[in-house]
């Protein structure tokens, strides 16, 4: 009877096994970037997945590198590559060291409808009025978050007082530099999602995606190059505690989490998979408060159930 339900319902346990795994990995990439740069874990962490994706690949079609793929499949994924894992992952893995995993991953909600905007804009996709609902209140419950209402101080004019009469004056609660860029994060991943739709077609997701990681690991050794952090990535390499999370974050993030993510596709509906998935910012703050010991307030668990809840319209 529990064998048949579980088989029955799949899809579903795999999407919710992937948001597990996503909550792993941006915990894991947190501390490894603070501990190492947020830099050097982007270019390990994509080796270390490439080289995964390519041992699938390998098992499963019986090729380590993608080497079937064609001209289209290479040019607009490597574009989507550029675009999601250099730019977006640059960004959001510095807003993991600035305001944390658990605040990035919330404002990461939004890249679904950025990615339904740029899909509008580029590829002529229509977005109906249910979707667009859908965003203003996945905003709406990221603002809550990231928002707060303080009364101003009085100010002193001349030697007096000059009150301000309580007003209020709308702030951010957290720093406005790791807020955008998260925000970054989002719309890299977006963009990056919209690339990888066109340019992956009918090839394989695994190769496709391993086409992807390459290109990220070429960007990345570019920006080493460039900026000459070669000792930097030396150091990183020697650190045991950094890289034994990093390697962490890698298992669970590119490997397993986008391999439960096709599967909770293939064997339930997008609608649903995308509303399990999107529970992370949900999930990540038990083990941020009881792990890494970051401050919490009810305002931030509410804002996080509003951000999923449009996510969730987003896609009924």
């Amino acid at each position: 009877m529990i064998q048949e339900f579980i088989v029955t319902r799949q899809g579903e346990f795999a999407a919710l096994l992937t948001a597990f795994f996503w909550t792993i990995t941006a915990l894991a990439f947190e501390s490894a970037s603070k501990k190492v740069g947020s830099l050097s874990v982007n270019l390990i962490r994509l080796v270390i997945a490439f080289f995964l994706l390519g041992i699938f690949s390998w098992i499963v079609r019986g090729m380590f590198f993608p080497t079937d793929a064609a001209p289209h499949n290479w040019i607009w994924l490597s574009l989507s590559g550029l675009v999601g894992f250099v730019l977006g992952d640059l960004f959001l893995f510095r807003a993991y060291v600035v305001v944390g995993a658990r605040i990035s991953m919330l404002i990461m909600a939004l890249a679904p409808p950025i990615a339904a905007i740029i899909g509008w804009f580029v590829m002529g996709e229509k977005l109906t009025l249910q979707q667009l609902a859908a965003m203003v209140v996945t905003f709406a419950g990221i603002a809550l978050v990231i928002l707060k209402r303080e009364i101003d101080e009085p100010e002193l004019l001349d030697g007096v007082i000059a009150p301000k009469g309580n007003r209020k004056k709308v702030k951010f609660s957290y720093p406005i530099s790791g807020i955008l860029l998260a925000f970054g994060g989002a719309v890299g991943q977006g963009g990056g999602l919209v690339l990888s739709k066109f340019g992956m077609a009918d090839y394989d997701v695994f190769a496709a995606v391993q086409i992807r990681v390459l290109t990220g690991v070429v960007g990345f050794a570019g920006l080493f190059l460039v900026l000459n952090r070669w000792k930097a990535l030396g150091k990183a390499l020697k650190n045991g505690k950094a890289m034994a999370r990093l390697s962490v974050g890698a298992f669970f993030g590119p490997f397993l989490g986008v391999s439960f993510s096709l599967w909770a596709v293939k064997y339930t509906t997008t609608g649903v998979a995308s509303a399990i998935m999107s529970i992370v910012p949900v999930l990540i703050i038990p083990p941020s408060i009881w792990i890494l010991k970051e401050k919490f307030n009810p305002k931030e668990f509410i804002g996080a159930f509003i951000a999923i809840a449009g996510v969730v319209l987003f896609f009924i």
